[in-house]
């Protein structure tokens, strides 16, 4: 399409728009007209009422007189009793000009700023009135295939197994498409390799109790239906084992279901510092092996699902057991920061290296050696800690030094009483 006929098309789309924009400017235009019309038939009508009250005679009459110059133009009232009274109406606008300028003054800037308020809403109305264009030029068949010829070649020859695979046609027009398109395969790319990653450590974590179970199976099968002593020990390293990968698999569906949306919320309103003590008080009667340290907090309250947030404080402190000396202190405390309530878990354990903190929350992932699957679990348990907390549109923070501990703040919105 030509730019002669584009700019006629414009014109045409955007017609209604300017005959709002016009109307809106018509109004106020009348409004300040009517204003200085009642004002000056106010100062009309009380010089009237000033000649008649001193007078003191019905008027019978009126006549208007406009003679050959401006300062001629009058009002002459004729009296009962052929008394007159004259107004000329040069001199009644001097009078009047002094609040009509001020008036003038108030409604120039009422325009002024009507003509702005109209400027700033063409200007957002201007992508509608660019897809009105778009709309006018596919009905008229005008609209060049030719574009979409394009982008369907170059769709058709990507190759989905490149690392940066996108569409790309050099055509301006198609550009916004463009942008979209290779952010949504951007995504599904991302999504394919956490897919991918997933199912590989997930595999990897069920080789390993698969591998024992399959183990004793074997020596059980060999030695155990004679040997008391083999016996014993291979159901209880099966119970073990079992247990183990009940606890993977569980973790592993609570993970699938919360990526899928399928994780119900039952969302309420809660009492975080009251969580807190009950979660502190099992872990007391629970682990014997370490000292807690609970820093009772006034009510605050959020807005979240009551057994999450407890499993999501159960795993912060299972973390801190895991990984911190026996008799060491766990320390757990709750309050409130810049509309903020928040629970904080600090342990005095092995610490962790900077370089480990930003991959903590990782699936599977654990940060070295002394982190291996005797003592650190199966990986999941912080994972599943971050998803619980975006949920609630909350965040972590981490503060962390080898040897020294470890500190999880995690914070959510406050929400009021009753909400």
């Amino acid at each position: 399409m030509s730019n002669n006929n584009r700019t006629k098309l414009s014109r045409k789309t955007t017609s209604i728009a300017r005959k709002l924009n016009n109307s809106q400017i018509i109004r106020e235009f009348m409004a300040v007209f009517f204003l200085n019309v009642l004002l000056f038939a106010m100062i009309l009508g009380r010089k009237v009422s000033d000649i008649y009250f001193r007078s003191g005679q019905r008027i019978i009459d009126v006549h208007f007189y406009h003679g050959k110059n401006i300062g001629d133009a009058r009002l002459v009232f004729q009296f009962k009793g052929d008394a007159s009274e004259t107004i000329y109406l040069l001199k009644l606008l001097d009078q009047y000009f002094l609040p009509a300028f001020i008036l003038i003054l108030f409604e120039l800037m009422f325009l002024i700023s009507g003509c702005l308020r109209i400027a700033k809403i063409r200007r957002k109305l201007k992508p509608l009135n660019d897809l009105a264009i778009k709309t006018e030029e596919i009905s008229r068949g005008s609209f060049d295939m030719s574009k979409v010829e394009n982008l369907e070649a170059a769709i058709t020859h990507m190759n989905p197994d490149e690392i940066d695979v996108g569409v790309h046609t050099g055509d301006k027009d198609l550009q916004s498409i463009e942008v979209a398109l290779n952010n949504l395969l951007r995504q599904m790319k991302e999504s394919e390799r956490r897919q991918a990653r997933f199912v590989s450590d997930a595999s990897h974590e069920l080789r390993t109790p698969i591998a024992v179970i399959q183990g004793y199976v074997n020596m059980l099968d060999r030695w155990g239906k004679n040997d008391e002593e083999v016996l014993e020990e291979s159901i209880e390293a099966l119970k073990n084992e079992t247990s183990h990968m009940k606890e993977l698999v569980d973790q592993l569906l609570f993970l699938a279901r919360g990526d899928n949306g399928r994780n119900k919320m039952n969302m309420e309103q809660i009492d975080l510092s009251m969580i807190l003590q009950e979660v502190w008080e099992e872990s007391e009667m629970i682990d014997t092996k370490h000292k807690y340290d609970f820093a009772q907090g006034s009510e605050l309250f959020i807005t979240g699902d009551f057994a999450m947030i407890k499993q999501c404080m159960r795993i912060f402190i299972q973390n801190a057991e895991k990984y911190s000396p026996e008799n060491t202190t766990i320390k757990l405390s709750a309050g409130e920061v810049e509309g903020y309530a928040f629970f904080r878990i600090q342990d005095e354990g092995i610490g962790m290296e900077e370089k480990d903190v930003s991959h903590i929350f990782e699936r599977f992932y654990r940060a070295d050696s002394d982190r291996n699957s005797e003592t650190g679990g199966s990986g999941l348990g912080l994972s599943i800690a971050k998803w619980i907390v975006d949920a609630h549109n909350g965040n972590i923070e981490v503060l962390t030094r080898p040897e020294l501990g470890t500190r999880f703040t995690v914070k959510f919105p406050k929400s009021r009483v009753n909400d």
